[in-house]
């Protein structure tokens, strides 16, 4: 049986190159073909030789391999040889003369080989022998500089005859090295480096767990040769792979790299190679820096021999220094001991400005062992680095600078901000407690806590949900900082930052005023200007947005120009509740871009979820679920748990739009259960809304007016609660279809009172839709229309088809048919394109007793039975038994006013007008 040929060879980004070695080798026009692959040293000429092989064999081919090897080039017929090995069964076959040269150029004979002309006779007779009648030959020659002189003249006579036959040769050979294929006329094809697409998924393939931005970095320093690319992850370790550790300046090489980016360097002047070292540290290619760096009176006459080896360039036009490629300064620096790198660094340092970054760099990068002066100075870097959005760089700088910290109690505070910085921005929880550990070591005393604290409180908040310890943590900590510097206030930031999600969380008040009062005790840092604006539209947005709004505006509007993360997440939460998300989408997207890449996870996780709010309010569910898988995903990576909750409860609601009741009542449950013991109120109002709007959708109406009625008293917009901006049109739904008209009317009132429609046109919107519903049966066409033509309505269309929903239904009441037609199936269809399936249920059930006949509303396939809830089952099932609604009532503890209501939703997801037809629909075969 013969075996299977062996499947193709797929080499990303080599397409054009395979298609080119199938065309060579076609057996139709293969006879005396050949062509030399050449390119830079690991552009992948071997691996497409490599493919070559298999792919000559499946067209018919019988393949030969020769490879040169600089360990033999001295060694005569040492690369003919390994064309004749796997032909020697042929070579008696020859006239006795030829088979007797090719046998003593194998060491077989005692005779000595003859001139060159007679053995390459003697092989052309041989090939032409094998290839008669049989299949064809093909010669593949790998590394020909590197073959030995008499093989390459054979070699080279048989490639460039045409009388060998059916004989096809492929070679390859680095660019500008001379083989036996040169100057005779055989074609070239030059294999180029990948491009960024190309290489990007050839490095993704092979180290999936990569962070984006580490496989960028590797990359662009590869320029697309294959193996560079493969090569420079080896050095890496597991943190700087995944971007949670600074990648150095210039890349390590791996041995065989080295092999082929050092020889030319290591071959240079040694002080040609002093100058590439001062330029490789240096990285900005400025000649008058080197100049000065080097000193003496010619300093730059070592740049020549650099050039001449085809190393470095200067650019005409700007008169910078660039190496040809980015790995020759790896080379560089590879080659140089530590004593020389110090110098470097030294002698940089020496011509920088005092307080420049740079400076403060080479300074750290020079130090042999502790020094206060130099760890201060990369201090103030550190945050420097933060404000332009490099988190995680600024994270490596702290810890380097406690490296360098002799004193103790220094070397615990920057320990204790890279804790803390770690915990509240980069997603570094599960190394919050080792560096705290550490920080304890180096100054037992913990004389400046306030890092500390705040790392210790963003643990025990975002891991623990554990807000009252986080508190009281905060709030002493804040209470007894002493500040002595700039850089103090991003810990100060971050403390009261922190302190800000542990209120919103726990969700009472008595968290708050002792916020304000934090605060009125401490002079908030200047960057503290947010702070107010935070305070206003995301801790109260009901009473305090609308005194920062113009504010508000004018930091999103600037947002595209901003690289703080903090500060872009700071008015990215102060716009969640006001519906200022929309400005911050690319701001938002920038920083979860970033977290994919590996830096500011915990901030990534916030941004995701901030983009998914601004996706439940306009309509954009799918993506909602999409970017919260991510997020939770995150979460649960990097032990996330409260923050989780904002995901969860965004899908809950989700779920409770779309009529998948037992997902909404799971996340609801497990937000419920596991943040009230920890008093956690923010998720009881989280699940309150996603219960609530289950209810509302399946007409359960007293059960959404009991869970929504718990959380405030109507007629009072409760403080600190921003979350009931949201519940504004849940709740006076609940209130008028349980008859509760005054309590509607009381709420809106209250909304009107505290000036909540001027906050955005979408709230206007809402409180102008649940005035004209709190006030009975009469029908306010000028608020309904006021509502449903707001400027911007379509932007949020689950409420504005509640809205269109809520007026059909009163017109169609008031016996105005064909006007409730009209907004009913605006309602139907805008509810059909979200998948609210109960509320499509609820728009059609109004069409067909206004007399448009509509079919039953079912979802993905599902039959109508399925879309009822447990409790609609039971109360249908006693219904079809000739139960009364009282007598259903008393059996399942219920009103009577319930039991009507899950009836109404019963028949309307069935399909069906009365109870001798509900008996036929759960008896009979399910359609």
């Amino acid at each position: 049986m013969a075996s299977a040929s062996p499947a193709p060879v797929v080499l990303v980004g080599r397409s054009a190159e395979l298609a080119l070695i199938d065309r060579h080798f076609d057996p139709a026009g293969a006879g005396g073909a050949a062509l030399m692959l050449t390119g830079e040293a690991g552009v992948g000429k071997s691996a497409l030789l490599d493919a070559a092989a298999p792919r000559a064999a499946g067209a018919g081919f019988r393949v030969l391999r020769v490879a040169g090897c600089p360990f033999q080039q001295g060694v005569g017929f040492s690369a003919l040889n390994q064309l004749l090995q796997p032909l020697a069964d042929a070579i008696p076959a020859l006239p006795a003369r030829q088979a007797e040269t090719l046998q003593a150029v194998r060491g077989l004979s005692e005779e000595q080989p003859t001139e060159l002309l007679a053995i390459a006779n003697a092989v052309h007779a041989l090939v032409a022998h094998v290839a008669t009648g049989a299949a064809p030959l093909a010669l593949i020659v790998d590394d020909a500089a590197w073959v030995d002189r008499s093989s390459a003249t054979v070699l080279g006579t048989l490639a460039h005859s045409p009388r060998t036959g059916h004989l096809a040769v492929l070679g390859a050979s680095r660019t500008g090295d001379a083989s036996f294929l040169s100057n005779i006329g055989i074609p070239e094809h030059e294999v180029r480096p990948l491009d960024d697409a190309s290489a990007d998924e050839l490095v993704a393939e092979r180290f999936p767990a990569m962070a984006a931005r580490v496989r960028r970095r590797l990359i662009a320093e590869a320029r697309g040769n294959p193996l560079a690319l493969l090569e420079l992850p080896v050095p890496l370790n597991s943190l700087q792979h995944t971007a949670r550790s600074t990648l150095p300046a210039v890349l390590p090489l791996t041995e065989r790299l080295k092999g082929i980016f050092s020889t030319r360097v290591a071959a240079l002047p040694a002080p040609t190679r002093k100058l590439l070292l001062l330029a490789v540290l240096d990285g900005s290619g400025d000649l008058h820096v080197l100049q000065r760096a080097l000193g003496g009176p010619d300093p730059l006459a070592g740049l020549s021999p650099a050039e001449r080896a085809g190393l470095v360039q200067v650019d005409a036009v700007t008169g910078l220094l660039g190496f040809r490629h980015p790995l020759t300064r790896s080379a560089v620096l590879d080659l140089s001991t530590s004593e020389e790198r110090r110098w470097a660094h030294q002698a940089l340092a020496a011509e920088l400005p005092e307080g420049s970054e740079h400076r403060a760099r080479h300074l750290a990068d020079a130090a042999i062992g502790p020094d206060d002066r130099v760890a201060a100075l990369l201090h103030d870097v550190a945050y420097g680095t933060l404000r332009r959005g490099d988190a995680v760089g600024a994270i490596n700088t702290l810890l380097r600078a406690s490296e360098l910290s002799a004193d103790g109690t220094a070397k615990a505070r920057r320990l204790a901000e890279a804790a803390c910085l770690g915990a509240n921005i980069t997603g570094d929880l599960r190394n919050v407690r080792a560096l705290l550990d550490n920080a304890d070591h180096a100054d037992p005393s913990g004389t400046d806590s306030l890092a500390a604290a705040t790392a210790a409180a963003s643990q025990l908040l975002n891991g623990e949900g554990d807000v009252d310890t986080a508190h009281r943590l905060l709030v002493g900590a804040i209470d007894t900082h002493v500040r002595p510097g700039d850089t103090d206030e991003d810990i100060l930031r971050e403390a009261l930052n922190t302190l800000l999600m542990v209120c919103f969380y726990g969700g009472r008040p008595e968290l708050w005023s002792s916020f304000d009062t934090v605060v009125a005790r401490r002079r908030p840092p200047s960057s503290g200007r947010l702070l107010p604006v935070i305070l206003g539209a995301f801790g109260d947005p009901a009473h305090g947005a609308p005194a920062v709004l113009d504010r508000l505006d004018d930091l999103v509007a600037g947002l595209h120009q901003q690289t703080d993360p903090v500060r872009v997440f700071g008015i990215a939460l102060a716009s969640a509740y006001v519906d200022r998300l929309p400005g911050c989408r690319g701001a938002l997207r920038r920083i979860a871009e970033d977290g994919r890449d590996g830096g500011a996870v915990a901030l990534a996780i916030q941004a995701q979820f901030l983009l998914a709010n601004d996706a439940w309010t306009g309509g954009q569910w799918d993506d909602l679920l999409t970017v919260t898988a991510e997020g939770l995903r995150w979460c649960e990576t990097y032990d996330y748990r409260l923050t989780a909750s904002t995901g969860h409860f965004l899908q809950g609601v989700v779920a409770a739009a779309r009529g998948d009741g037992d997902s909404a009542r799971g996340i609801a449950d497990r937000l419920v259960s596991w943040g009230d013991p920890r008093g956690l109120g923010a998720l009881r109002v989280y699940a309150s809304h996603i219960r609530a709007l289950s209810a509302l959708g399946d007409s359960d109406f007293d059960t959404a007016y009991r869970l929504l009625r718990a959380l405030g008293t109507p007629g009072e917009v409760p403080r600190f609660m921003p979350h009931a901006l949201w519940l504004l049109p849940d709740f006076t739904e609940a209130a008028v279809r349980t008859d509760r008209y005054e309590e509607a009317a009381a709420h809106v009132a209250a909304v009107r009172k505290t000036d909540i429609p001027s906050i955005s046109p979408r709230l206007a919107m809402v409180t102008d839709a649940a005035e004209a519903m709190a006030v009975g049966d009469f029908v306010d066409h000028d608020l309904f229309e006021a509502a449903i033509h707001a400027p911007g309505a379509e932007r949020w269309p689950f409420d504005w088809a509640r809205i269109c929903l809520a007026y059909g239904e009163r017109l169609r009441r008031a016996r105005a048919g064909a006007a409730a037609r009209t907004h009913l199936e605006a309602a139907l269809a805008t509810f059909d394109r979200l998948g609210a399936v109960p509320w499509s249920a609820r728009a059609a059930d109004e069409l067909r007793a206004s007399g448009i006949p509509v079919g039953p509303v079912v979802s993905d396939g599902r039959d109508p039975h399925a879309l009822l809830t447990p409790q609609e089952r039971r109360t249908a099932r006693l219904a079809a038994t000739g139960l009364t609604n009282k007598q259903i009532a008393a059996q399942l503890f219920l009103s009577p006013r319930t039991v009507a209501a899950h009836l109404r939703g019963v028949f309307r997801k069935l399909n069906v007008t009365s109870r001798g037809g509900l008996r036929d629909a759960l008896t009979g075969p399910v359609p």
